[in-house]
């Protein structure tokens, strides 16, 4: 009877560590993540985007959106019709269960690129209340977390100048600005088996060259990702991989992408180039994208040209595209 009872215990015993095994295989990949993201240093980042022309942006949105790496304090609009821009977000904000995130709209301009994905971001709500200006809300944001935000910014510079204008001490307080602009030894390309162009005049840095050259001269850290570094294309398998998944945000990435190639638009191709995915992987991991410490000068004309003197810039020359690609897709097929 007693070696009965016995047993009976130890097989009690067992019983609650089979169940936390079973418990543990049920852990999903992105509370896996999460986890592993708490255990580091969780970034601090405002984004600063002119969602809606290229559909580089919305990828890097969706790679922001999947990396519990990242805080995202808010995300601010540039360039052209930032009203419009404002209700693509709140769409991809609201479809994707992220609401929570703040949005603040830029000064609008005259933008003569096309607005690709307009029919979608039209369908957005506009907001109840006015967003608050874009320089406002950078500003705000640096006082209340100075030393602690990284600003990636992923088109035309303007409203990063305007602030910088309006209150250099408090811009000064950022960590860094990390950017996607700029070509310094290689220009725009069609394909990676076809040698670079010389470097050319990046979109981002002659939409507002003034904008740019006030960047440069400011003394904050940046980390540059110039044309050098960021032309990697997403192709058909991977395209195809991402636009059936399933999930809210790879919808809206098809979505998107679909009206980019339905438009009428200068990059007249079907292969999307991930140029502003690169400096949001680099947040994320640094490793991906070594850099190289240069001063860069911004031209009259445009033109991102290296200079001899102290260093302003820490600029990527060369991506691990593989690294990159394991980082993007595990992270949008979760």
């Amino acid at each position: 009877m007693m070696s009965m009872i016995a047993a009976a215990k130890k097989v009690l015993g067992v019983i609650p560590g089979l169940l936390m095994m079973q418990a543990l295989l049920l852990v999903s990949p992105l509370s896996l993540l999460q986890t592993q993201a708490q255990a580091a240093e969780i970034e601090k980042v405002i984004v600063d985007t002119d969602i809606g022309d290229d559909i580089d942006d919305a990828f890097a949105l969706g790679l922001l959106l999947t990396s519990p790496e990242l805080d995202i304090i808010g995300i601010s609009t540039v360039w052209g019709d930032t009203g419009l821009r404002v209700q693509l977000l709140e769409r991809l904000l609201r479809e994707t269960g992220h609401s929570r995130i703040p949005v603040a709209q830029g000064s609008a301009g005259i933008s003569t690129t096309p607005f690709t994905q307009a029919r979608w971001a039209q369908r957005g709500r506009l907001p109840a209340q006015a967003p608050m200006e874009a320089v406002d809300f950078l500003l705000q944001q640096i006082r209340r977390n100075p030393g602690q935000i990284t600003l990636i910014a992923l088109g035309p510079l303007t409203n990063v100048a305007a602030a910088i204008k309006r209150d250099p001490e408090t811009f000064g307080k950022l960590k860094r600005v990390v950017m996607m602009g700029g070509s310094v030894r290689a220009g725009y390309r069609k394909s990676e088996y076809v040698a670079p162009r010389p470097p050319d005049k990046e979109y981002n840095i002659a939409a507002d060259i003034p904008a740019a050259q006030t960047l440069f001269a400011s003394g904050v850290p940046i980390v540059m990702m110039p044309l050098d570094s960021t032309q990697i294309r997403v192709d058909e398998v991977e395209r195809n991989a991402l636009f059936g998944h399933g999930t809210a945000l790879t919808d809206a990435l098809a979505l998107l992408y679909h009206q980019w190639i339905d438009s009428y638009q200068p990059w007249s191709s079907n292969t999307p180039s991930l140029f502003d995915v690169v400096p949001v992987a680099y947040v994320i991991d640094s490793r991906l994208c070594p850099t190289t410490p240069l001063r860069i000068v911004v031209s009259a004309d445009g033109y991102t040209t290296e200079a001899a003197g102290m260093a302003n810039a820490k600029v990527c020359f060369m991506v691990d595209k593989s690294r990159f690609f394991d980082l993007f897709m595990s992270r949008l097929l979760q």
